[in-house]
């Protein structure tokens, strides 16, 4: 494929690649740094193509940029194509480069953020600067819109947007944003994992009070103990298998590449020939609550009165009262759940015309690729859009090599997307953008 049929020109596959380095060199830490840097540089780079960005901040820093490319027809509905500015922290000590560098190497380009998602911001500005440079317009409006705090919940970033400045996505009925459309490759056929899914989030901590004492003593109402022991029950605790639509049309198809039979009941042994990514997929096979860290006590030889234990977790689209149930039966009576964090879980059905207009430009650039829908383990700023009432879908498109482990890029050490990925998507972007 050559970039012309993909309704480029040459320029866009360099283009992104640069765009995508210096988006990394400006550290977007959440919360060390802040994004306005990241959100001037955007504006800049979408007013030379023409727009007229607008960057709101929710707080001193915390900027994002919104800006409604024009289309041929207004008079239909408008598509929102979001991503977030904000990357998670790097230790430069465990990388093999700088992780603020943007250095290619191996035919990649490294660091933080390279896929989580400056990957899909550069696609999306190279997409619009080449389209502007030929003097095309979408078929419809979008609303593009770059992102501050997505990495800690979105409230500072998504959620302000939506409470505080709705009128911006007006006649929005559709999105796309990250996690989706990337290959994964099982016995040789590739499968483009598009999220139609994603689960809630439930941020709790369990809370043991006892009482106080010498270290010395017998103390049969320790609370270091009580927090223990439920968080150890919790930890080791297995939520049974509660297969959602999403993660079912996932399991049917991946069985089909492998040419084995659907079992529902032996999902578990079919996602042990998955590879890496079955870490995620087998999250969305069932509520997950994993604990993460502890706070008890001030000195050794004290037995604490107050003792914290701190869990992430996530249920399942439909299963979020059934998982508050399970959750208190398993902590028990003797421990508080008290609840910091929760946002919904969400889920849309695998069809419509967008959903065709994915599949055939996936298919443009890949003839023996196949879209299917899949369930994300953890959550996006999706959840925040879909209070507007749009349908939401995860659509970053990449092809990758069989033996990336993709996945462990997110939030990992040596985070890189291969370049090929990157023009990949950004033709196959370009394309969903030309029939959507």
């Amino acid at each position: 494929m050559t970039f012309t049929e993909a309704g480029l020109t040459d320029r866009a596959g360099e283009e992104v690649v640069e765009l995508c380095r210096e988006l990394i060199r400006i550290d977007s830490t959440n919360p060390t740094s802040n994004e306005r840097a990241a959100a001037e540089w955007v504006a800049e780079r979408l007013t030379e193509a023409g727009l007229q960005p607008t960057v709101l901040e929710s707080e001193p820093g915390r900027a994002s940029v919104v800006a409604r490319w024009a289309a041929e027809d207004s008079a239909r509905d408008a598509l929102l194509v979001h991503g977030h500015l904000d990357v998670v922290p790097a230790d430069a000590d465990d990388w093999q480069v700088d992780p603020f560098a943007g250095e290619i190497r191996d035919d990649c380009l490294w660091g933080r953020g390279a896929v989580d998602m400056k990957d899909m911001d550069a696609m999306t500005l190279a997409v619009v600067r080449d389209w502007a440079r030929q003097g095309k317009r979408p078929p419809r409006d979008v609303v593009l819109t770059f992102l501050a705090d997505e990495e800690a919940g979105g409230m500072k970033g998504a959620r302000y947007l939506v409470e505080n400045h709705r009128d911006l996505f007006e006649g929005c009925t559709e999105a796309i944003s990250e996690v989706g459309g990337f290959s994964v490759t099982v016995a040789g056929r590739r499968l483009y994992a598009i999220e139609t899914a994603e689960k809630g989030i439930a941020w709790l901590t369990l809370v043991a009070r006892g009482r106080a004492g010498h270290g010395s003593m017998l103390n049969e109402d320790n609370a270091v103990t009580a927090v223990a022991e439920a968080t150890a029950r919790l930890g080791r605790h297995r939520f049974p298998v509660e297969l959602t639509p999403s993660v079912d049309a996932f399991m049917r198809e991946l069985c089909d590449a492998l040419g084995v039979a659907f079992d529902p009941a032996d999902v578990e042994g079919v996602l042990a020939k998955l590879g890496p990514i079955a870490r995620m997929v087998g999250a969305t096979l069932r509520h997950t609550a994993n604990p993460t860290m502890l706070d008890a006590g001030y000195k050794h030889n004290v037995i604490p009165q107050r003792a914290v234990a701190y869990i992430d977790c996530r249920f399942l689209p439909g299963g979020e009262e059934r998982f508050h149930e399970e959750l208190a039966r398993v902590v028990g009576p003797d421990v508080a759940i008290e609840m910091l964090h929760t946002d919904m879980a969400y889920e849309t059905t695998f069809d419509g015309d967008l959903v065709d207009a994915m599949k055939a430009a996936l298919h443009a650039e890949d003839p023996e690729g196949r879209p299917v829908p899949y369930c994300l383990s953890g959550g996006t700023d999706a959840k925040h859009f879909a209070r507007l009432g749009i349908r939401c879908f995860g659509f970053s498109p990449l092809q990758l090599p069989a033996d990336l482990d993709f996945t462990g890029m997110f939030h990992g050490v040596d985070e890189r997307v291969p370049l090929d990925g990157l023009r990949f998507g950004t033709r196959t972007l370009s394309r969903f953008l030309a029939l959507s």
